[in-house]
């Protein structure tokens, strides 16, 4: 059986990926949380914060987003202004985030736009915050505009396999996220780029997602894991939740054929136990989202997780 090491990113095809998944749980948790140990200090978690800076109104299709113009459950909110964007970024930096992370809900940002984001890039940035935005889809020449405003991080998720792609999104398609992240990637901007389970995907579809996500050179800084959070009036509200050891084998892989990424324990988190959470943070999950809402839903306030971290003894970064 192969071992888990540090191979070229080129050699982690579906094959290994899927035997990675097939070993023993109590074997994958081991392997995996050695791998983890090998390349991160020990008891640490990286903090994140996430504001929706515009919310809803978006032409997209994703069938899992309630932001989407083309669905029921959408609510609008406009561009918020800088001053109330940097307000809360500086309340995430005393509640402990290290990192701030911005969403609007946009296909593609007009340039107007982009030139507002850049300035509130450039804002957060000086209150020694990580940055991190997601706009949608980048042209080149935009993606050096928030290179040059500041932009640390670029989020712009693959979501689920090539194969089931395009049962959750027809409104674009999967090479048009692979070029937005060429672009960002050619700016000289980190990516952060992961998944969602529990959108009525196969394990064999998380294989794909995990081996398409370790086959980017080079491989993502950043790597969400996110559980769907079925939101009344999409196309997925009624999706079965995916299992919770399916979700922390998942971690466990992801980990595995993401060495050096931080693998992110992002949207889901309020309908996971603490034991839940345990099970993921010793599996490979070092980087959390903090706070008490995701862009449109709820996550666990600052209270909760400073208590679980606590328990834990898992100290911030």
């Amino acid at each position: 059986m192969t071992e888990v090491a540090d191979a070229p990113m080129r050699t982690i095809g579906k094959a290994q990926v899927r035997e990675w998944f097939e070993l023993p749980f109590f074997e994958l948790l081991h392997r995996a949380h050695e791998t983890h140990r090998r390349h991160f200090p020990g008891q640490r978690i990286q903090r994140s914060a996430l504001l929706s800076i515009k919310t809803g109104g978006c032409s997209e299709d994703c069938g899992y987003c309630a932001q989407s113009a083309r669905h029921h459950a959408h609510a609008r909110e406009p561009l918020l202004d800088t001053q109330t964007i940097v307000r809360h970024a500086a309340q995430a930096k005393a509640a402990g985030a290290t990192r701030f992370c911005m969403g609007a809900a946009w296909r593609a940002p007009k340039e107007k736009d982009l030139e507002r984001v850049a300035e509130v890039v450039a804002a957060v940035k000086s209150l020694g915050l990580e940055t991190c935005v997601t706009l949608g889809m980048l042209s080149a020449p935009q993606a050096a505009r928030l290179k040059e405003a500041g932009l640390d991080y670029y989020n712009h998720n693959v979501d689920t396999s090539p194969e089931h792609y395009g049962k959750v999104i027809t409104t674009h398609t999967l090479s048009d996220r692979l070029r937005t992240l060429e672009a960002v990637r050619e700016a000289g901007i980190k990516v952060c780029c992961g998944g969602i389970l529990g959108m009525g995907e196969t394990r064999e579809d998380r294989i794909s997602m995990l081996a398409l996500l370790a086959g980017l050179d080079p491989q993502p800084e950043s790597v969400p894991i996110n559980q769907l959070i079925p939101i009344p009036g999409t196309p997925l509200a009624d999706a079965p939740p995916i299992d919770p050891f399916e979700l922390v084998r998942t971690i466990a892989v992801a980990r595995l054929a993401l060495p050096h990424s931080y693998v992110r324990l992002s949207a889901g988190r309020s309908q996971m136990s603490d034991e839940l959470q345990a099970l993921c943070f010793y599996a490979g999950a070092n980087s959390l989202f903090y706070g008490e809402k995701l862009l449109t839903a709820g996550n666990p306030d600052v209270a909760r997780d400073d208590a679980l971290l606590e328990r834990l003894d898992l100290r911030p970064e």
